[in-house]
C-alpha cells in the first residue's frame, strides 16, 4: 500500500477516466431506486472547450457524482446543439475558401457540405470534456438534427399550427444582414453607440419654404413616404395637408398628423419609413402609407436607391450626407448616443425588416411557466433573477420562430398555389398533398405541385425540447424513459440564456407534459478576468482550458474554477486559483503517501492521543458533512468546496496527521491505523465530487478493489452524531498548542528540546486534549498548578494561563528587556485605539464593521499586555 513519490496528474486521469468508461458507470438504465437527471446545456456542434463551459460542467459533474455516491440512479445526458446560423456561417465560410458560392448550390448539396463539415468538427466538445472527467452518459449522447429529435421538432410545429398558436405573418423583424436572416428580439443586442443625428431641409410643395427633419439614418431617407408632425404643435400649423419633397429622391410625400410624434425630440418632426422602422410601420399601416423597402438582404441598396443602387448602408450613409451638402440640404450634424441593436451571433448591426414569418402565440403559452417559478415549482437559483424572469415572461412577445438559413429544420408548410394563404401543415409531405387535395378539393394535384417552405426553424425551437425530447418524449409521450427520467432535477446554465432557452423549456414542458422539466435551475457567472473583462478569444484574454488541464491537472483546475465561483455572481479567473487547486490535490496526494507508508505494528495498544484525536476528527468530519449538506440544497457549491477544502487541509492534514503519527522511525498501532483508514476512505468519498481523479486513484491504493468498489459506485457517508463538546475542548487545546509553538519559535527552542508545561486551570477546561498537547508541544511534563511559576515565560488562553520554564534556555536580563519593550508598544497601540472609541463623532460616523473592528484591537491589545504583564512578573521573581 504506498503511492508513487510524485503525482502524476496526466497517467492518472487518463488511467481513470479509462476505467471508468470501461466498467460503464456513467450509463443509466431504468430501474427500483430514484432517478437524479441532467441534461446539459447543449454547445454548439461546432464548438470548442472554453472557460464558461469549464465552469460549468464542472458543476454539473459535482452535482451528478455525488448523486451517484448518494445512491440515486444518476443520468447526465450529454449533447450538442446544430447552431442554424453560427454553423451555416462557418460552412459558407469554408466553401467560400474553396471557391464555391453557397447561391450556386441547390439546399441538399448545400446540406451535403453542411452534414461532411459536422461529421469532421462536431462532437469535438464533448471529447473534450472527458477531459476534464465530466461523467456523461455517453451512451445518451443527443444531437439536436438527430432523426427522432427532429422528427420532435416537426410534431410539435404542427401541433402548435393546429391550435391556432403558430401562424405566418408580414411582419417587422430584426435582419442580420451578415447572417441573411431574421432573428428574434431575445437575439439582439442593444448597445450605446456614438453617433450622429442629421438635420435635413425637405422642401415645401410649391414653395421656397422648408422643413428640417433630425434623423441618425440618412439613407433611408430614400424610403421616406410621408412627414409626420404632431396636430397639437402650434409650429407646424401651416404645414397640415401640405406635401414635401424628399431630397435627393425628388419624390413627393404628404405632410400627416399624429401625436405619436415627440415635439420635443430633434425638430418635433418626423420623417416616416414604413419599411425600415417598426414605429413608422404603425404610423404607416395607421395613415395607409405606401411601403419602399430600400435594402437588399446584405443591406446594400436596391432600385430604389438610385445611384446608390448596391452599395452598403454605411457607405452609402457617408456618401449621402455629401450630397445633401452639396445641394444644400443638409442644416448642421449633432453628435447623439443611440441605442444600436446588434446580432447576438454575427455582431451585425441589425435592420429592421419587413417579411413573411412564422411567428409563435407566446402570451397564453407564457402564464403556466410563469406561475411556475413564482410557485416555487421550479426554483431559479440564486432568487434575483427571478423578478428578470417575471419582467420577461409578463412582456413576452410573440416568437419569430423561422429563419432564412439551409441548416436546420426545414418548416413543414407546403405551398400548392401563389396566394399567400395557399399552403398546408404536415409532418410529412405525402401528408401534405393528402392535406392540399382535400383543402382545395382539386384530387388531380400531384407532388410536383407542392414546395416546401425554404426557411429553417430558429435553433432555440428545437432546444426548448431538449428535456424532453433526448428521452423521446415528444414521440411516445408515455415510454418507460420520459416517466422515469422526467421532469429532470438539475439545470446548470448561463443567467444570459434564461429567456432563450430556461424560459422556454419551462414553457415547452408545460405544454406537452403539463409538467415542470425540471426542478432547480442553477445560474452560474461569467467567467472574467482580472480586470472584470468577460473572457473571449477576441480579446485575447481566455486560457486555452486543455492547456490548463495539461498544466495543473483536471482535479486542480476544478477546484481552482470552484473555490471562487458563488452562484450567479462572475467568476474572476486567476491561474493562481488553478495553482491553488493543483496545491491542494498535492495535498491530499501527499498525505494519504504519508499515512499509506506507516508499518503497522498490532501489538502495540493506541496512545491516548490517538485515541481522542479519532474522535475529534469524526466530530468534525460530521460537522462538515452537515454543513455540505446544507450547501448542496442550497447550491452553493462554491461553499460545499471550501468546506471540504479547510476539513482537509487543516483539520485532516495539519492536525489530525500530526496527533496520531508515530515517532520518526517508529511504526504505528493497529486501532489507530485502521481508524484512520476508515477516516481517509471517508474524506474521499466527499472529495470525489470535485477531485475524482486523485480521489480514486488513492481509493484503490488503499487496498485491491472489484469494480463494484470503485469509489464512483461507493456509499455517501452517513450522518451520526456530533460531539459539540469535544470540538470545543480540541479549539482551547489548539490554541495551547499554537502558544507553545509561538514560544519556541520566537525564543529559539528546539522541538527536539523538551519543555514543561505548567497550567493555572482557571477555565476548569476539560483535561481531555492533555496528551495531544503533550505530543505536539514535546512537554516532558504538564502539571495543574494553583499559583503563577516564577522564572517562565507565560501565555493565555481564555481565562487560563500557561508556564513554560526557560531560565536556562535564554538570557533572562535581555528578555525582561525585550519584553517591556513590548509591553510599552503595547499599551501606546491601546491607548491610541481607546482614544479613537472614545471619539464620539468617529464612534456615531464610522460604518459598523469599522467599529467592530477597533474593539477586537482593543480586546486583543488588552489580552496581549495582560501576557506580556504575567511573562514578566515571573522572570523578575
Amino acid at each position: 500500500m504506498a503511492l508513487a513519490a510524485k503525482y502524476d496528474a496526466k497517467s492518472v486521469e487518463e488511467k481513470w477516466y479509462n476505467y471508468w468508461m470501461t466498467n460503464n458507470y456513467f450509463h443509466s438504465e431504468v430501474d427500483e431506486r430514484e432517478a437524479y437527471t441532467i441534461v446539459i446545456p447543449p454547445p454548439n456542434v461546432t464548438g470548442v472547450l472554453h472557460m464558461g463551459h469549464m465552469l460549468n460542467n464542472t458543476i454539473q459533474d459535482v452535482l451528478i457524482r455525488r448523486a451517484r455516491l448518494k445512491g440515486y440512479n444518476a443520468c447526465w445526458v450529454p449533447g450538442t446543439d446544430h447552431a442554424s446560423i453560427a454553423t451555416e456561417a462557418k460552412v459558407v465560410a469554408k466553401l467560400k475558401e474553396n471557391g464555391i458560392d453557397k447561391n450556386d448550390l441547390t439546399r441538399e448539396e448545400f446540406l451535403e457540405h453542411a452534414w461532411e463539415w459536422t461529421h469532421k468538427h462536431g462532437g469535438i466538445i464533448l471529447e473534450q470534456l472527458k477531459k476534464l472527467g465530466a461523467s456523461c452518459d455517453w451512451e445518451r449522447t443527443a444531437f439536436t438534427m438527430d432523426d427522432n429529435l427532429s422528427a420532435s421538432v416537426i410534431k410539435v410545429f404542427v401541433d402548435l399550427h393546429k391550435k391556432g398558436l403558430i401562424y405566418r405573418g408580414y411582419r417587422m423583424v430584426n435582419w442580420d444582414p451578415q447572417a441573411k436572416t431574421t432573428l428574434s428580439d431575445e437575439e439582439v443586442i442593444y448597445e450605446e453607440k456614438q453617433g450622429n443625428l442629421y438635420y435635413l431641409k425637405y422642401k415645401i410643395e410649391g414653395s421656397d419654404d422648408t422643413l428640417t427633419i433630425a434623423t441618425t439614418r440618412p439613407e433611408t431617407i430614400m424610403g421616406d413616404t410621408a412627414i409626420c408632425i404632431n396636430p397639437n404643435d402650434e409650429r407646424f400649423t401651416h404645414l397640415k395637408g401640405k406635401k414635401a419633397i424628399v431630397p435627393i429622391a425628388n419624390r413627393i410625400i404628404p405632410i400627416i398628423e399624429d401625436e405619436y410624434v415627440d415635439v420635443e425630440f430633434g425638430t418635433g418632426c418626423l420623417k416616416v419609413t414604413p419599411a425600415h422602422d417598426p414605429n413608422d410601420k404603425i404610423i404607416g399601416d395607421t395613415h395607409k402609407l405606401e411601403v419602399i423597402d430600400i435594402f437588399n438582404d446584405d443591406a446594400s441598396l436596391n432600385s430604389f436607391g438610385l445611384h446608390y443602387e448596391g452599395k452598403d448602408r454605411f457607405v452609402v450613409r457617408k456618401e449621402i450626407v455629401k450630397e445633401l451638402e452639396t445641394i444644400g440640404a443638409l442644416e448642421k450634424i449633432e453628435t447623439h448616443l443611440n441605442k444600436v441593436g446588434t446580432s447576438e451571433r454575427t455582431k451585425a448591426v441589425i435592420e429592421p425588416k419587413l417579411s413573411d414569418q412564422w411567428f409563435l402565440k407566446m402570451e397564453d403559452l407564457a402564464k403556466p411557466a410563469l406561475d411556475a417559478v413564482l410557485n416555487k415549482d421550479v426554483n431559479l437559483v440564486p432568487e434575483k433573477f427571478i423578478n428578470t424572469y417575471r419582467h420577461w415572461m409578463e412582456n413576452v412577445r410573440d416568437w419569430n420562430i423561422s429563419r432564412q438559413l439551409w441548416w436546420g429544420h426545414q418548416i413543414p408548410a407546403y405551398f400548392y398555389g401563389k396566394g399567400k394563404e395557399d399552403f398546408v401543415v404536415a409532418e410529412s409531405r405525402a401528408e401534405a398533398l393528402e392535406l392540399a387535395k382535400e383543402k382545395t378539393g382539386n384530387s388531380a394535384l400531384s407532388d410536383s405541385d407542392l414546395t416546401q417552405d425554404p426557411d429553417a426553424l430558429d435553433t432555440w425551437f428545437s432546444s426548448w425540447l431538449w428535456p424532453m425530447s433526448v428521452f423521446n418524449g415528444i414521440l411516445e409521450p408515455d415510454n418507460e424513459e420520459i416517466n422515469y427520467y422526467y421532469p429532470t432535477n438539475d439545470l446548470v446554465t448561463a443567467p444570459e440564456i434564461l429567456f432563450f432557452w430556461v424560459a422556454r423549456m419551462i414553457i415547452a414542458g408545460y405544454e406537452y407534459k403539463r409538467e415542470k422539466p425540471f426542478t432547480n435551475v442553477y445560474l452560474t457567472g461569467i467567467v472574467r478576468d482580472k480586470q472584470r473583462r468577460k473572457m473571449s478569444k477576441s480579446l485575447g484574454n481566455s486560457p486555452d482550458p486543455l492547456d490548463l488541464i495539461d498544466h495543473y491537472g483536471a482535479d486542480g483546475i476544478r477546484v481552482g474554477m470552484l473555490l471562487s465561483s458563488p452562484a450567479g455572481n462572475d467568476l474572476m479567473f486567476d491561474e493562481d486559483l488553478c495553482k491553488q487547486g493543483s496545491a491542494f490535490v498535492n495535498k491530499i496526494f501527499n498525505a494519504s503517501r504519508l499515512i499509506l507508508g506507516w508499518e503497522v505494528d498490532k501489538n502495540i495498544d493506541q496512545p491516548e492521543a490517538s485515541a481522542i484525536s479519532i474522535q475529534w476528527y469524526k466530530s468534525k468530519f460530521q460537522q462538515a458533512l452537515a454543513d455540505l449538506e446544507d450547501n448542496y440544497s442550497k447550491y452553493r457549491i462554491s461553499d460545499a468546496l471550501m468546506t471540504t477544502y479547510k476539513l482537509i487541509w487543516d483539520d485532516f492534514c495539519s492536525w489530525l496527521l500530526e496527533m496520531i503519527k508515530p515517532s520518526y522511525g517508529s511504526p504505528i498501532d493497529a486501532k489507530t491505523f485502521q481508524e484512520v483508514i476508515a477516516i481517509l476512505e471517508d474524506n474521499l468519498k466527499i472529495l470525489h465530487p470535485f477531485v475524482p481523479f486523485i480521489s480514486e486513484e488513492i481509493w484503490q491504493q488503499i487496498k485491491e478493489r472489484t469494480p463494484e468498489e470503485a469509489l464512483i459506485v461507493s456509499a455517501w457517508p452517513k450522518p451520526e452524531s456530533i460531539n459539540e463538546k469535544l470540538i470545543k475542548e480540541f479549539e482551547i487545546a489548539a490554541e495551547v498548542v499554537s502558544g507553545i509553538r509561538t514560544i519556541r519559535k520566537e525564543k529559539n527552542i528546539s522541538f527536539k528540546e523538551t519543555i514543561e508545561l505548567s497550567v493555572i486551570n482557571n477555565e476548569k477546561s476539560a483535561t481531555s486534549f492533555d496528551a495531544v498537547i503533550s505530543k505536539l508541544g514535546n512537554m516532558s511534563s504538564l502539571d495543574y498548578v494553583q499559583e503563577k511559576v516564577d522564572g517562565a515565560l507565560s501565555f493565555r488562553v481564555k481565562s487560563n494561563e500557561y508556564f513554560i520554564p526557560i531560565l536556562g534556555a535564554i538570557n533572562v536580563e535581555d528578555e525582561i528587556k525585550k519584553l517591556t519593550e513590548e509591553l510599552s508598544y503595547t499599551q501606546g497601540f491601546l491607548k491610541s485605539v481607546q482614544k479613537k472609541l472614545q471619539n464620539e463623532r468617529f464612534v456615531n460616523n464610522a460604518p459598523e464593521q469599522v467599529i467592530a473592528n477597533e474593539r477586537k484591537k482593543e480586546a486583543d491589545a488588552e489580552a496581549k499586555i495582560m501576557t506580556l504583564k504575567s511573562s514578566l512578573e515571573s522572570l523578575q521573581n
